[in-house]
């Protein structure tokens, strides 16, 4: 969920609000109703992820491992004015940074049931211009650190505002607006003195 702000910074979609407040406790009480919650936020979950990562196949092996991780702690979660993305988007951030720390084989996607696996209402057509996107963002990305690279996978893979980032990475709103900043001019300065 993105909470919209209105002309004054003010958060204006307080029902979505409401209503995934709603939709944890319900998740809290009956596993089953996770599912609308996973429904909601995989395919943003595993951008992000397909950015960090080498290869589809573990990006969609890691996003499986968040949504199980977040079931596992729903039960331990507590809405303290931050929003469940923003906690589903840390778990994921930790997973990735784990899974590059570690470098573990991933478990071969051919061995995973079916049944677990996420489902995109893809063409090969999307999935080719999705691929493309993907290898020149990488591209564009690649001389700077892995924080910078983090940050701007969350603004412009997973599309989360500068709020939301904020939330994950546990900073205030104006710092993460001047890193992105930074981080912008760096790559447009690195981008001219290749021209």
């Amino acid at each position: 969920m993105v909470i919209v702000g209105d002309s004054t910074g003010n958060a204006i979609d307080e029902q979505n609000r409401d209503e995934e407040h709603a939709l944890i406790v319900a998740a809290q009480a009956d596993p089953l109703v996770f599912e609308t919650l996973y429904r909601r936020y995989r395919e943003p979950i595993h951008r992000y992820l397909l950015a960090h990562l080498s290869s589809v196949d573990d990006a969609a092996d890691l996003t499986q491992h968040v949504f199980l991780k977040a079931l596992e702690n729903l039960p331990v979660y507590r809405d303290r004015g931050v929003p469940f993305s923003a906690w589903l988007f840390r778990i994921a951030r930790n997973a990735a940074i784990d899974r590059i720390r570690s470098r573990r084989p991933s478990v071969d996607w051919d061995r995973i049931q079916e049944a677990e696996q996420p489902v995109e209402q893809t063409t090969p057509e999307s999935e080719a211009l999705r691929n493309d996107a993907m290898r020149r963002f990488d591209a564009l990305v690649s001389p700077l650190d892995d924080d910078k690279r983090d940050l701007l996978s969350l603004r412009f893979v997973a599309g989360l505002t500068t709020p939301e980032i904020a939330r994950v990475l546990g900073k205030s709103d104006a710092a993460v607006r001047v890193q992105l900043s930074r981080t912008l001019r760096i790559l447009k300065e690195h981008h001219r003195g290749q021209s």
